[in-house]
């Protein structure tokens, strides 16, 4: 993986991943975009992110990101609070939840996560 490589794209960013990776993130980002099919992609800090709401700033994304050992899912602290005891387990930040690629996304969790985050920025 190409930590410093500034990337142009998203597709980008997922062909400059080892292939497991570059698989989960695009698994990641279908999740996202079946839980909101008009999230608009763009990057974010380097990485990928998907705005919610058209414009949407830092707070009204969904981030994702690639590592040697994990894929990480930045769906926001609120996100993290209502789904903790669903994601035990799971190595989380405050904001963050870190997906081993040894193991299967958990593809169902995930998009009741970002469809949760929508109905947040609803209200």
């Amino acid at each position: 993986m190409k930590e410093n490589k500034k990337h142009l794209s998203i597709e980008e960013y997922f062909d400059n991943q080892p292939e497991k990776i570059k698989e989960s993130l695009k698994e990641l980002k279908d999740c996202i975009l079946k839980a909101v099919p008009e999230a608009i992609e763009m990057l974010n800090y380097g990485i990928p992110a998907y705005a919610l709401v058209k414009g949407g700033k830092r707070e009204e994304q969904i981030m994702i990101a690639g590592y040697k050992k994990h894929v990480g899912l930045y769906p926001h602290p609120t996100v993290m609070d209502k789904f903790d005891k669903e994601l035990e387990g799971y190595k989380k930040g405050k904001g963050s939840v870190q997906f081993p690629i040894d193991k299967p996304l958990p593809k169902a969790l995930i998009v009741k996560m970002v469809k949760y985050r929508m109905l947040l920025l609803k209200k």
